[in-house]
């Protein structure tokens, strides 16, 4: 019998006294020092790399190319001399000799794509002198002239380029509209790898499925493309007097005035060449971005764009008329669900939102967005998924998660609190309950917080997103409530905006902030795959000196608080929420009720809010 089962096997015999080691003993975490403290805050001495880029880069339709050069400049924060920088080639991994193509090929995260050559590195340099590098399937090691030491900073230039297939499997491509083509490009610059205190230079290779985890930093990009074109990035556009019209720039200074939609260019204006600057040869865009952990941007001939303001953020959509009717309330959805979060957890760090409607099903960077630009119809759908994305510029863009190793810290906290933004735009909507999810235990065998790229894209879905999420929701329905839950959740997005925390520092923070050992939720929830189910086993009646006695018991490893209800002969009823220390000596406890009537019923989690794997057995009647 495999271990796993075995310890199934174990918890699912009769109830005993525990053993000293038990799902509410104290979790093996690292050491607290100076860096990381036992409050799971940042310590006196946590530092973090910085890195810089002025990217300069130039799209070609027709050869459906982009070639860029960029002047990185990297802090060495660390209190360590290095003596190489390690740098991400991400569109490697369309080689055929790539890892990723020599095994799953990037199914996990989307199907198969077209092959390609790769990034070509055409020079790598600094102060005029070349740099030597070698290149390992989606790396670069690029060697220093001489050792950076701490506190320095170093400055070298890379000259690049790729071809964008016809067919790529996520995260960015091309889709073909009535009136042109619309090209989103994302993890499409040579970007430095992050060295911090716990991995030092974090080299996991790209596979597709764990996303990236990457240096905070300022971002000046000139895009260049044909002037056809309109371009939407990550950061604020610097130059709109030289890419917009004169009727452009005013209605998108009223949009910045309004929180009601504008149109900066309508539908029956796409392709009419009095919307775009009068002249000759491609424009280019200018935009800067500060303090993030990388950008991305779109270009179309096909580009429709309205925009409001929310708060100080200009919040916009780019999209084709091939998207309408539903994208043309893209931008309120996006407003909306921005002001949800900012109300909820933490204000919006950036000065743009953009949400784009392209090739791309739903992907997230730091003040834009790609949602699926083939939606035409659904209302539901394109909420669901634009307040997803945008909600991960709080997690990871924000929160800086390393999503190669701790997707859950990224995805699932992002679905934690997309369970509570449905309602915002569909008002009729509640918030959904932890029993609807029972079934996401039966599957057992991995915890979540196994490494994204050894999961398969059911286990991604499973574990990452939706349990991470309904552990949060029980968190904070079922354990701590809203306001204990919310003062932890919210002091950790303020101890950790614009750093990066591992889990530690999370379980640490929450059991900090909100004044509870949760070590039997993040044990069984997160670092097992421990299953769960209450029971009532018996009731003995009430006597003339005190009420009727049930007996309950916890048949499976994880734990929870015990709530039940019962039901008196006269129809009157007595609530109980009991803590989980109930559980603490033994799996089976017995609880006298206040009231002496006779129990005619008693139903387990009567409100069903967990995720009880067996609720046939919750439900006790007495007979006749």
């Amino acid at each position: 019998m495999p271990l796993a089962a075995q310890k199934r096997d174990e918890f699912a015999r009769a109830p005993a006294p525990r053993t000293d080691v038990t799902i509410f003993s104290p979790l093996d975490l690292p050491t607290p020092n100076r860096m990381r403290t036992a409050s799971g805050a940042p310590g006196p001495d946590y530092w973090q790399q910085q890195v810089d880029y002025r990217i300069e880069t130039e799209l070609d339709p027709i050869a459906r190319t982009v070639k860029g050069r960029e002047i990185v400049t990297y802090f060495n924060r660390s209190p360590e001399t290095l003596d190489y920088l390690w740098v991400h080639l991400e569109q490697n991994i369309l080689r055929k000799d790539s890892i990723s193509s020599q095994t799953d090929g990037g199914a996990a995260v989307g199907g198969p794509s077209e092959h390609s050559d790769g990034v070509q590195i055409a020079r790598v340099a600094a102060a005029g002198a070349p740099l030597s590098f070698v290149v390992h399937d989606t790396l670069m090691r690029v060697a220093l002239p001489q050792p950076l030491a701490a506190g320095a900073k170093f400055e070298f230039e890379v000259e690049w380029s790729f071809q964008v297939p016809k067919q790529v499997f996520r995260r960015y491509g091309t889709m073909e509209t009535k009136k042109g083509t619309i090209w989103e490009l994302a993890q499409w610059f040579p970007a430095v790898a992050v060295y911090d205190d716990v991995h030092g230079w974090n080299t996991l290779p790209y596979l597709g499925t764990g996303e990236f985890y990457t240096n905070f930093g300022n971002f000046d990009l000139a895009i260049t493309v044909p002037r056809d074109h309109l371009v939407v990035a990550s950061g604020v556009l610097q130059n709109a007097a030289e890419v917009f019209t004169a009727t452009q720039q005013e209605r998108l200074a009223k949009a910045r005035t309004s929180t009601e939609t504008v149109m900066i260019r309508d539908k029956d204006e796409v392709g009419d060449t009095a919307s775009r600057p009068k002249g000759d040869g491609p424009l280019t865009w200018r935009f800067r971005a500060e303090n993030v952990r990388t950008v991305a941007w779109a270009s179309s001939e096909a580009f429709i764009l309205d925009a409001c303001q929310s708060g100080d953020t200009l919040v916009q959509s780019a999209y084709s008329e091939d998207s309408l009717p539903v994208w043309g309330k893209s931008t309120q959805m996006l407003r909306t669900a921005i002001e949800g979060y900012n109300k909820r957890w933490f204000p919006y760090p950036y000065p743009v939102a953009t949400n784009v409607g392209g090739i791309e099903g739903g992907m997230e960077y730091p003040m834009i967005i790609f949602c699926s630009g083939q939606n035409r119809k659904s209302e539901q759908g394109l909420y669901g998924v634009t307040t997803h994305e945008i909600g991960h510029n709080w997690f990871p863009m924000l929160v800086n998660t390393d999503e190669r190793r701790h997707a859950w810290m990224d995805e699932g906290f992002n679905t934690f609190i997309n369970k509570y933004s449905t309602v915002d735009w569909f008002p009729k909507s509640k918030t959904p309950k932890g029993s609807n999810f029972a079934g996401m235990l039966k599957s057992p065998g991995v915890p979540i917080v196994t490494n994204a790229d050894r999961l398969n894209g059911m286990q991604l879905g499973l574990l990452q997103y939706e349990k991470t999420g309904v552990g949060l929701l029980i968190l904070r329905e079922s354990v701590l409530g809203h306001e204990r839950f919310d003062f932890a959740f919210r002091t950790y997005i303020q101890r950790w905006a614009f750093k990066s925390p591992q889990p530690a520092d999370f379980f640490r923070t929450m059991e900090d902030a909100a004044g509870m050992d949760l070590a039997w939720f993040w044990r069984g929830w997160f670092l097992e795959d421990a299953m769960f189910d209450q029971a009532v086993e018996r009731v003995q009646p009430a006597t003339e000196r005190r009420g009727a006695r049930i007996t309950f018991v916890n048949k499976e490893r994880q734990v929870m608080p015990l709530t039940f209800r019962a039901t008196f002969e006269d129809g009157t009823f007595e609530d109980r929420r009991l803590p989980v220390e109930l559980w603490h000596q033994s799996d089976k406890v017995t609880v006298t009720l206040e009231g002496r009537g006779k129990v005619t019923e008693v139903r387990i989690d009567f409100e069903q809010m967990l995720p009880d794997i067996e609720r046939t057995n919750n439900l006790w009647k007495a007979e006749g």
